[in-house]
């Protein structure tokens, strides 16, 4: 024992002297921080070093520029003579900018060069070899030379990763200006050390940050060679965004012929610009062009715009499936960074599609399954947060009945609810006259309603509505002996035109499609400034009422139930009366005489007809209880709600000199177990009808002995439920606890808009299983006076989707639904997807419908070489 001991203190003396020794002789020439570790001598690695041994002193002649830290958990041997150090078992070089890291390096001080390679283990195997990095660059070795004056480097057998690429390389020689030329190599997009398929190619020269260009090369899959060559390769090898060609994908259509599609340019503008050019073209004469342009500016503003135009030409010319026609697309979506502009706002969603458009050249399922397409441009600002405006232009079609709206533009102003008799300064409290308030609001539209085949035609501009609403209204808030409060409002309501309509018989003949009408109303268009004031008064008084029945044992502990009654009283005076002059009279060919108001068909219609004088009443009512829950561990209680509201209601026209009473309405609605949504609604009349369905004044209790006839009614059931490998365990996570359970929802949450911001086939790995699953019914039950029984109708929609990992390689997905009304299933897609690595397959399938097509495709997953792929499919569009 005693003699190892002395042998082990010996060997650290020695140690300590050759590193003096080392130091003072390499002194002179070099100005180096050494950090040494090894198994017996352990210093901290800190360029703060208190021992002035390890710092060399100031240095003159051929001095390295920086700082050389190296270290070995093996061993390191100095060769004093030659100023060279060997360091053995997970050697680490930093200098610069430069780390190196292998089993073994020789550094040499006189000639400032590096010399590194794998160590064979116990077995033979050869570990730890070289790992250079500089730059963000890596490169994995066998072995490497590097000289740290001209920082010129010669790798062997190396693998390091350009951009989304891989390059592999039997001899690397890199430049000083960071240019490698590679000998013997192979590009790819795989990660292995064996990659499933590569370029081989004999020379190559990689500029960095730029492109990667090689000679002759051939595509190699699996160790095979192909008879795929190129006689020279260009890859690219920017970060970021690229300019380049859009390789077309080819292929047979049985009724348009051979085709290209989506071949094109991609061209980068700029930094917040690009363009993307794509065309189609079919060898019985289709053809397409799209462009697609994005632009985003931080912190201001990002959006895009597409425009698409197509000919599309389906079977051949002179037989009975030929058809030809000429359609469109266009998008514009435009979102304003809220941090741009606080006080104001621009956005836009702009999609309009010409009618076939969608049925030959639908860019997604959603798209092809859609019939109607709205757009929206809007731009809102405010001032002081008193004053605030509003501009839309809206569309809206529907590419089934070919029916367009437009309305442009809509502007609207407002202004915030004031108290014009309060003081500026409070003083006590407020009076009941201050509490009066008023606001103002102003909408003007313009708008027209045609069908698309006439959106273009002559005189389309004469066509356009358009008209001014000024709405004002006053209101004063009372409370009456502390419980009920009560509601006093007065509303004026002005409407502004350039344009009435006056109607009229005419014996003329009238041609409509096949039929011949001779006598008819015609309405004329009266231009000129005209104006329709109404005015109204209504006050209200509502409460509520509070019952709560407590229980000390069993599941519930508490039921409450909420009674809000209110009653109303509002009068409007006759505007259908000669003197205000918004209703006239016509006399048709029988002698029969009509009244109708010259506002019909205006933007905002005109004032009622009739004087009102009406007495409303209704009680809502809400019923909750609470229950025992393990869940929330701070009050063990959790509340339930078992009718969110149920409401009867009614009015009574005092105005009126019969039928004054009117049909009572019941509603309600409801959720049961979160998931279930349930909706009610039913009308009962009290007063009885002839065989034809008029009202008669006479009550049903007074004929019938009941108070109510019933008149029609509503249930609705929906039903939607997701549920998801995540969902799973985030139930079980929630057993960990209250707080635990907020951090998995969280979570969960995050992880679930991650998902949803990619695009539609995106395949998720990390979820081994999902299923959403939609249901709803509408079931509808009306009085038939003919028959004396109740017409009823039943509506109802299915519809689910999901996918699961068969293996973590494997998934299968899958969406459908039921038509209930023509007993078959709705439109139906099976997805399987498979993970090849650096390769993905794909096979969709729809296999009814008029969708019907399957499409399989296998290609690399890397978007810089996507257009490497092989791909085979059945088209819809074939089917037509």
């Amino acid at each position: 024992m005693y003699t190892k001991l002395l042998t082990n203190q010996l060997f650290k003396s020695l140690c300590l002297i050759a590193i003096f020794m080392l130091i003072s002789v390499i002194s002179n020439a070099q100005d180096t921080t050494f950090h040494i570790l090894d198994d017996s001598l352990l210093v901290n690695k800190d360029t703060i070093v208190n021992d002035t041994s390890f710092r060399s002193r100031q240095r003159s002649g051929k001095a390295l520029s920086s700082l050389v830290e190296y270290s070995s958990f093996d061993s390191i041997r100095f060769d004093v003579q030659v100023q060279k150090v060997y360091m053995f078992g997970n050697a680490e070089i930093n200098y610069d900018k430069i780390n190196l890291k292998a089993a073994y390096i020789e550094i040499d001080f006189t000639k400032s060069e590096l010399f590194a390679e794998g160590l064979p283990d116990s077995t033979g195997e050869v570990v730890g070899t070289p790992v250079f990095e500089e730059g963000g660059k890596s490169f994995n070795s066998k072995q490497m030379f590097y000289n740290f004056d001209t920082k010129k480097g010669l790798i062997k057998y190396v693998i390091t990763q350009e951009g989304e690429g891989y390059i592999h390389g039997s001899i690397i020689k890199k430049m000083s200006d960071d240019i490698i030329y590679i000998k013997g190599g192979k590009y790819t997009t795989c990660s292995h050390e064996h990659p499933h398929f590569e370029f081989r190619f004999d020379k190559s020269k990689v500029i960095p940050d730029d492109k990667i260009i090689t000679g002759p090369a051939y595509l190699v899959i699996e160790g095979v060679p192909t008879p795929l060559a190129i006689p020279f390769g260009l890859f690219p090898n920017k970060k970021g965004q690229t300019s380049g060609i859009l390789i077309p994908t080819w292929g047979n259509s049985a009724n348009r012929g051979y085709f290209f599609e989506n071949g094109g340019y991609y061209w980068v503008i700029n930094d917040y610009l690009d363009l993307e050019l794509r065309g189609d073209i079919y060898t019985r004469g289709s053809w397409a062009i799209k462009t697609g342009s994005r632009y985003k500016k931080r912190y201001k503003y990002s959006g895009g715009v597409n425009m698409n135009y197509a000919k599309n030409i389906i079977g051949e010319e002179n037989s009975t499936d030929f058809s030809k026609s000429t359609d469109f697309s266009f998008r514009w979506a435009h979102k304003q960074d809220p941090k741009a502009r606080p006080n104001s706002r621009f956005n836009s969603n702009v999609n309009i599609v010409s009618n076939n458009y969608n049925k030959y050249n639908p860019s997604n399922t959603n798209s092809y399954l859609s019939n109607t397409f709205q757009s929206s441009v809007s731009y809102s600002t405010n001032w002081e947060n008193k004053y605030f405006l509003t501009a839309n232009l809206n569309h809206s079609q529907n590419t089934l009945n070919r029916t367009i709206s437009l309305i442009l533009p809509e502007l609207s102003f407002s202004v915030n609810r004031f108290y014009p008799l309060r003081k500026k300064e409070r003083v006590g409290k407020l009076k009941w006259y201050e509490n009066m308030s008023v606001d103002y609001r102003m909408n003007m539209k313009n708008q027209l309603e045609t069908y698309d085949s006439l959106l273009f035609e002559p005189g389309t501009l004469e066509k356009f509505r358009n008209g001014m609403k000024h709405s004002v209204s006053m209101s004063v808030p009372l409370k009456i002996l502390k419980f009920l409060n009560m509601t006093n409002s007065i509303n004026y309501t002005d409407r502004w035109y350039a344009q009435t309509y006056e109607k009229r018989w005419t014996n003329d003949t009238l041609f409509s499609g096949n039929d011949t009408i001779v006598g008819y109303v015609k309405t004329d268009t009266i231009f000129g400034f005209q104006t329709a004031r109404d005015f109204s008064f209504s006050s209200s008084v509502t409460t509520r009422v509070y019952g709560i029945l407590q229980f000390k044992k069993g599941p519930v502990r508490a039921i409450r139930h909420v009674l809000s009654p209110r009653i109303g009283f509002s009068y409007r005076p006759d505007f259908g009366t000669q003197q205000w002059g918004y209703y006239k009279y016509y006399v048709d060919g029988n002698s029969n005489i009509h009244k109708y108001s010259r506002f019909n068909g205006t933007v905002f219609g005109g004032p009622p007809d009739g004087k009102s004088g009406r007495i409303t009443f209704g009680v809502s009512n809400n019923l909750e209880m609470k229950v025992r829950s393990g869940k929330d561990t701070i009050t063990g209680m959790k509340k339930v709600v078992l009718i969110e509201d149920f409401t009867i209601s009614s009015s009574y026209d005092l105005a009126k000199d019969s039928l004054n009473l009117a049909p009572f309405t019941m509603s309600g609605r409801t959720t049961l177990f979160d998931k279930l949504k349930i909706q009610y609604s039913s009308s009962w009349d009290p007063y009885i009808i002839d065989e034809n369905g008029r009202n008669l004044n006479k009550f049903e209790w007074t004929e019938n002995q009941r108070l109510l006839r019933f008149k029609n009614s509503t249930l609705n059931f929906s039903l939607s439920y997701r549920f998801s490998y995540r969902d799973f365990m985030k139930e079980r996570g929630s057993e960990m606890g209250a707080g635990d359970e907020r951090e998995s929802d969280k979570g969960t949450q995050e992880e679930l808009e991650e998902i949803n911001a990619f695009p539609e086939d995106y395949v998720d790995f990390d979820n081994p299983w999902s299923m959403n699953f939609s249901y709803s019914l509408r079931h509808a039950t009306t009085y038939n006076p003919q028959t004396t029984n109740n017409d009823q109708t039943t509506v109802q929609t299915l519809s689910f989707s999901g996918d699961i990992n068969i293996t973590p390689k494997w998934k299968f997905a899958f969406r459908s639904g039921y038509d209930f009304e023509n007993n078959e299933f709705s439109y139906t897609s099976i997805d399987i997807y498979r993970d090849l690595h650096c390769w993905e397959m794909r096979f969709g399938w729809i296999p009814t419908g008029l969708r019907k097509s399957w499409n399989f495709t296998i290609n690399v997953k890397s978007t810089l070489l996507q257009d490497l792929k092989l791909s085979k499919k059945k088209d819809f569009r074939d089917l037509y």
